[in-house]
């Protein structure tokens, strides 16, 4: 709205003519821009999002491959029963164990590496990413031994043979990383979980009296981590399973329990300290989560498990996860009541605490159905990694071309952890006429919209020649990756109701501005 000149606002103007200030840069100096403070309703729907929640379950042998389908991703995305489970899950995560069953000696072969594409391919298509894991073997082998239910050998491949396929992996998961929500370590031991193994150290009690983990196993296990650090662009994360890998890879063999967790001036910047998160498989299951927090020792000290290095470990994992990617799964019932729900358990405090963003939907049912039962199942479904709800914002109702639109959110993260992937933040303006969209590069940094309340506040330099008109204006938080960026599965969406557009991805601020 244009303010009528005084004759006090007339006489200045001419009086400027000497300064060489025209009257109708006076005019676009006296426009007003009213300030309209919007609220927002809160939804308790619970809905897939991009990179977190319940994952499905999937595995395949290199002996014997069958590729994902679309149809069967899919399907995915909408509530499905889980078997053995009392709850459904809707999921944007497939966990692929790629299990090298037949190359433990011998290179990977070409049908394997095409067959990977394809299960990208059809993940790409639907709107899900993968979790791979790869492994030589997923198979417990009962015998005569001191664990009983799993003896040597196990069948896990050696060192040359991993940083080999490494090699020949690293073209696939470069060109696909679009649709890798992140990779975990994988390759050492059963399962890939760097335990039972036969060349990088023997930590069960199968390894005999004195199983701690020598300096060698340590520079084993660390050439392994780099090596996959390498096979992935700087902008995907690799999960480790204990917080003890990531420490004694970063500060090396002799580190201390109490070497220093990432900080947010270190965090989402490519560096290695960054790029490593973790994924706990035995999530909730014991005092220490099965050998989860555990000292494994050296050459020169005993491997060691009591309260101080639960309580030390722990508590790295606490402060570090709040910038690196954590998942994993549950493995058994026997720490009942504390991975029940509250008040006589604690699961979900534990996932607020360890900043969870996703968690196997198929095991373990037994945990899993008692958050059914305990009636805190669909706060863990909606709550597990982010899940922003934008509670205000203070719009402007005009803006004139050639100068700043600047504007605040208000958005709570009610969810367990924030976004471990980049994301664009956008702001759109779509003419309400001709239905064009204009789009705007936002400063703020998604991954930073850490639990709790967040107030982000912008300042967008509109374009002089931009054209005038009544725009309204939306928020879009599309993928990172110009290949999948348009396409809506892959877009957040806020916890709002009538907001959501399901067609395009974007997110209405139900608001109007008029460009002038």
């Amino acid at each position: 709205m244009i303010k009528k000149y005084t004759d006090y606002a007339i006489r200045a103007c001419l009086g400027a003519a000497l300064l060489l200030v025209s009257c109708k840069d006076k005019e676009t100096d006296l426009v007003k821009v009213e300030k309209i403070n919007v609220t927002y309703t809160e939804s308790n729907e619970d809905f897939p999002n991009p990179e977190r929640g319940f994952y499905r379950y999937s595995e395949v042998h290199s002996s014997n491959y069958t590729v994902l389908t679309e149809a069967e991703l899919k399907s995915y995305r909408s509530p499905q029963s889980i078997q053995s489970a009392k709850y459904t899950v809707s999921s944007t995560l497939v966990f692929r164990y790629y299990i090298l069953d037949d190359v433990v000696n011998t290179a990977i072969s070409a049908s394997f590496l095409t067959n990977i594409k394809k299960d990208f391919e059809a993940a790409r298509a639907v709107g899900v990413k993968l979790i791979p894991r790869f492994v030589y073997t997923a198979t417990a082998k009962p015998g005569n031994c001191p664990e009983g239910f799993i003896c040597p050998q196990y069948g896990d491949a050696p060192k040359a043979i991993i940083l080999s396929h490494i090699a020949q992996l690293k073209p696939v998961l470069h060109d696909n990383a679009d649709v890798i929500a992140c990779v975990q370590l994988g390759f050492i031991g059963t399962w890939g979980e760097q335990y039972y193994s036969d060349f990088f150290g023997d930590a069960s009690n199968n390894g005999g009296q004195d199983n701690r983990l020598t300096d060698n196993n340590w520079r084993d296990r660390i050439e392994v981590i780099k090596a996959m650090l390498d096979a992935l662009p700087a902008d995907r994360m690799i999960q480790l399973r204990y917080p003890q890998l990531k420490q004694r890879y970063l500060y090396g063999v002799n580190s201390a329990l109490t070497s220093a967790p990432l900080t947010e001036s270190g965090a989402f910047t490519g560096t290695d300290i960054a790029r490593l998160g973790h994924h706990n498989d035995c999530f909730m299951a014991s005092a220490n989560d099965f050998g989860t927090y555990e000292d494994y020792g050296n050459s020169s000290s005993p491997r060691t498990s009591d309260g101080t290095v639960l309580n030390t470990l722990k508590d790295y994992f606490k402060a570090d996860s709040k910038f690196v990617v954590v998942g994993g799964e549950t493995c058994s019932n026997d720490y009942s009541p504390a991975n029940d729900c509250e008040p006589a358990g604690k699961i979900q405090a534990e996932f607020a605490a360890l900043h969870y963003s996703f968690i196997n939907a198929h095991y373990n049912t037994d945990v899993n159905n008692d958050w059914q039962d305990g009636g805190c199942m669909d706060n863990i479904k909606r709550n597990l990694g982010y899940r922003f709800v934008l509670q205000s914002a203070l719009l402007p109702d005009n803006v004139v071309k050639g100068t700043d639109l600047n504007l605040v959110l208000n958005i709570k993260n009610a969810g367990y952890a924030s976004p471990y992937n980049k994301r664009p933040a956008k702001l759109l303006l779509r003419n309400t006429k001709t239905n064009e969209v204009k789009s705007f590069d936002m400063a703020a940094d998604v991954r930073k919209w850490y639990s709790g309340d967040n107030k982000i506040t912008e300042s967008i330099k509109i374009p002089s020649d931009f054209p005038a008109g009544d725009y309204e204006m939306l928020l879009s938080l599309p993928d990172a990756y110009a290949s999948i960026a348009a396409k809506p599965e892959f877009s957040i969406r806020l916890a709002n109701n009538d907001i959501w557009e399901a067609a395009t991805g974007y997110n209405k601020l139900k608001h109007s501005i008029k460009v002038q």
